[in-house]
């Protein structure tokens, strides 16, 4: 992991780690402030260390909400393009490469363009499982653990909601990214010493 942090840092990458979820949650909690504008990209991880619950129940800031329930698809699609403009953007990442880089794949694309340019902040939290050797096995890693897990999620929170699942990789994956550089603090990657997301 060390040679992971070292090539993260000199690709402009801030990198924070830490040991646990609940760490990753206090971390998050110290560096998000009042009145910010936060958008949100897709990400299990968020939703595991509680960091989605804690941001709904916070007053003192604006969150672009994209997942809460009852708005209209016209609404969700506008908080998806409004957060590209976010004080703090939180979302987490597909894989981290051992030379430091990241890849990912994304439907709508938001997540992967808000990584790349227009947020004035990046917060992303990966779990050490999200760490691979090299870019082809980042490929692998998405392609063979991230879409297939993704398609099993929302496939079934779909019928859950009487729809019918009809999602797959040609409309959850069919964006990819690749960075391996960032203008130098813009995102902060806390790598939490657990597994988590997909």
């Amino acid at each position: 992991m060390q040679k992971c942090i070292e090539n993260l840092t000199k690709n402009g990458f801030e990198v924070v780690v830490v040991e646990s979820s609940k760490e990753a949650l206090e971390y998050a909690k110290k560096v998000i402030f009042k009145d910010a504008v936060v958008g949100l990209g897709g990400s299990i991880t968020v939703k595991q260390i509680g960091l989605l619950d804690y941001l709904v129940d916070l007053k003192d800031i604006k969150l672009l909400n994209q997942y809460e329930k009852g708005i209209s698809s016209e609404e969700n699609s506008k908080r998806r393009r409004e957060g590209l403009l976010a004080d703090i953007y939180i979302t987490s990442t597909n894989a981290i490469t051992k030379n430091g880089e990241l890849l990912n794949a994304d439907g709508s694309g938001n997540r992967v363009a808000a990584q790349i340019f227009g947020p004035k902040k990046v917060l992303l939290f990966a779990g050490v499982n999200k760490i691979v050797d090299n870019f082809e096995d980042a490929i692998k890693r998405i392609n063979e653990v991230a879409i297939p897990k993704n398609i099993e999620r929302i496939n079934k929170a779909a019928k859950e909601h009487g729809k019918e699942g009809k999602y797959n990789a040609q409309n959850i994956a069919n964006k990819f990214s690749y960075i391996n550089g960032d203008d130098k603090g813009r995102t902060t990657i806390v790598l939490i010493k657990e597994e988590l997301g997909f």
